[in-house]
Parts: C-alpha cells; structure tokens; sequence
C-alpha cells in the first residue's frame, strides 16, 4: 500500500472514532439531563387572523357567495352533567395541575409533545390519550408499558370515562372532572 492510502485510512478511522464518541457523549447527556421540557403559551393567548382560502377570498371580493357560505356549522356538543371537561392531578410530582379536555383528544405521557407532560418514570413516552368520540368521552392506553389503570382495572382497550373517574399513570393519578 502506498503512503497516502495509509494516511487516508488512518484518517477515516480517527473521523469514524469522533463520531463514536460524540454519539456516546450525546446518549449520555440525554440520560443525565432527561427530557428537555418545552413550555407553551396558553391557549388562545396567541391571536392570529382566521385562515381564508383563494377561491374563497376570491369569489368574496366579486361579491358572489360559495356554496359552503350557506351551509350552517354544526355547533361543538355541549357538554352534559356527567361528562368531564377538566383533568386535575391528584398526585405525583405534578399534584395540582390542571387541564381542559380538547375533543381532538388530550395525549398523557413524558414526551414533551403530550398535553400532559409526566415527571413519572414509570410512565411511557406516549402512555395514554383521552378523546370524545359519538357516545362520549373515553380513555385508552397507548401500548405503555407499565399500563393505564382506570379505578383498580387495567386498560386493555378504549374504555368509557365520566367526571369522577380516577385514572393512574405509573405513580400519578389523574381524575376526571367536570
């Protein structure tokens, strides 16, 4: 082998060595600093003008009407005595938190994209989601480890939930309320 194969060898090897480490270092930080946190602004305290579509700005301006302007929205259901509209937590490391319930559903877990961000390590990334469907509001695991107890059981599926529920997550417990 020539000398400047052996050089670029040798230095393929000491780039491949960095990478090593600098991906060992970076599993390492992320084991002894944890989960990086991302605080949110509240709901609806970012005002943005509602979004219009072109043709629709369009056919507006020329004074004509689409044919979506006459259909009536369907108003949101309201919510009935029984049906929960808050979740409070009861106990944990986050005793006293509380948060509304979005009917697009409302994701439990450590992972900063979930609406409730858990300090719990027995609770996975992505643990459990509360969502309304037609006959109202349910909760279900989403394949944790650990499990999503509703009261003493343990979910296996979709179960039904209503104000008053208490739901346990690892050592936190979540009740439902109105």
């Amino acid at each position: 082998m020539s000398e400047l194969t052996l050089t670029i060898l040798r230095l393929g090897l000491l780039v491949l060595l960095w990478l090593f480490v600098f991906s060992v270092v970076g599993v390492l930080r992320g084991d002894i600093y944890g989960t990086r946190v991302v605080t949110r602004p509240a709901r609806g305290s970012r005002r943005s003008p509602p979004r219009r579509s072109a043709p629709r700005r369009a056919a507006q301006t020329q004074g004509q009407q689409t044919p979506q302007a006459h259909q009536a929205q369907p108003a949101p259901p309201r919510p009935s005595r029984a049906e929960p509209t808050a979740l409070a937590v009861t106990e944990g490391p986050l005793t006293g938190t509380t948060l509304p319930l979005r009917d697009t559903g409302t994701l439990i877990g450590r992972n900063p994209e979930c609406a409730l961000v858990l300090a719990d390590d027995f609770a996975s990334g992505r643990h459990a989601r509360i969502f309304r469907d037609a006959s109202g509001w349910k909760v279900e695991d989403l394949g944790s480890t650990n499990g999503t107890f509703l009261g003493s059981t343990r979910l296996t599926g979709p179960s039904p939930v209503v104000a008053g529920s208490v739901l346990r997550i690892g050592k936190t417990v979540i009740e439902l309320r109105k």
